[in-house]
């Protein structure tokens, strides 16, 4: 990315242009008038400071990043992202990925200021050329890292992506061909977004493949994957590679105590693992135990929706479930929700600070505490 100045006028204009903004709409949103918003991009007055942080809470980003050629915005790495892949983004799934962005931004302020500094890097120097030997070795490394034994099976992807400093989010996204993202934000560090339209087994495999992104194509700063990519695409078959390899160990699916497989054990033994039948039978596949025949007729069934459990779900009762799903879609997770109430509780944040990271106004506020079983501090 260019770490060449950007006048403040440029920003402005760039910044609407990103997420096709209309000068009307602008004023409608801000309250800025559209002759002072015109003034501002062409140069011909600048802003006063309360309107840099009308503009800088529109476009949520740190007003610094007005002021100042600090890399303190995602700009350059959306900028990218709209210009590349702006046509399979609509407007408002570009402003979906903004506030994602913003989370991301919000949970590092929040474990800097905590202290919470816990997480283990994960450092891992590709060798040779051989992309898929890439992926499988990265996939052993981290499971080494994490201390799962050679049989054991990841429960909470999530977790394990969170523990190497990984920012995870999950977010419903209009185009349902993106099946994730990764993104490299100046301040936040590795960000992944899954999109939450997707299956609920294959958001765990997405979330491995992002993260094969982060740790095997750390020299991007933006990489989207697609559901569909040409089959000679090296980058995504090692992502993939990385993704069956480490929540489908190959010493686990060849240590399966099936010696004839068909579609009915195939479905038993894909939901016990938390993954969809198409991404079982290829780990089965590859470690030749089943035929060419057999890992298409596997393919072919599918299971139910209804038995597949999220594992950021599973703590809330029948009655919470339905609002955390919707929480989740927003890139809400129970995760970042907790640490947000952790810092509100401490201290660090206000109500109305605590409201503006949670993407809620004052009445949604009290409800979702009301879900989590918090109060709101008398005066606040």
């Amino acid at each position: 990315m260019s770490n060449k100045p950007i006048p403040l006028h440029e920003k402005l204009y760039r910044y609407r242009e990103q997420f096709q903004v209309t000068i009307s709409e602008l004023f409608e949103s801000t309250g800025i008038s559209e002759e002072r918003l015109k003034s501002f991009e062409g140069n011909e007055l600048k802003p006063t400071g309360d309107e840099i942080l009308i503009l800088s809470d529109y476009y949520m980003c740190d007003f610094r990043f007005f002021i100042s050629n600090k890399r303190v915005a995602p700009f350059d790495e959306t900028e990218y992202l709209f210009r590349t892949f702006g046509g399979d983004l609509s407007k408002q799934d570009r402003w979906a990925i903004q506030e994602v962005l913003f989370l991301a931004e919000c949970e590092s302020f929040l474990l800097e200021r905590m202290g919470i500094l816990d997480s283990k890097p994960f450092p891992f120097v590709k060798v040779g050329t051989h992309f898929k030997t890439h992926g499988s070795e990265a996939a052993s490394g981290l499971r080494m890292h994490l201390g799962y034994k050679g049989n054991e099976i990841p429960v909470d992807i999530y977790k394990d992506l969170r523990s190497i400093g990984l920012k995870v989010f999950r977010r419903k996204l209009q185009n349902s061909d993106i099946s994730g993202l990764y993104i490299n934000h100046p301040v936040a560090g590795k960000c992944i977004i899954i999109n939450y339209n997707e299956d609920m087994y294959r958001q765990r495999f997405t979330a491995a493949h992002e993260a094969a992104h982060s740790i095997l194509d750390d020299n991007n700063d933006v990489v989207v994957s697609f559901k569909k990519w040409s089959k000679d695409n090296l980058v995504e078959i090692r992502a993939n590679t990385f993704a069956s390899n480490y929540l489908l160990p190959p010493n686990f699916v060849k240590s399966i105590p099936v010696k004839s497989w068909d579609t009915k054990k195939a479905l038993e033994w894909a939901d016990k693992l938390n993954v969809n039948t198409e991404a079982f039978a290829i780990a089965l596949k590859n470690e030749k135990i089943i035929s060419e025949k057999v890992e298409g007729e596997i393919k072919s069934v599918k299971l139910s929706q209804n038995i597949k459990l999220d594992p950021e779900l599973r703590k809330f009762s029948k009655n919470g479930l339905k609002r955390q799903k919707t929480l989740l879609e927003q890139g809400l997770s129970s995760y970042y929700v907790n640490l947000c109430l952790k810092g509100y509780r401490e201290g660090i944040i206000s109500a109305s600070r605590l409201a503006e990271m949670l993407l809620v106004n004052e009445t949604e506020l009290r409800n979702l505490m009301n879900l989590y079983k918090e109060e709101l501090k008398y005066g606040d």
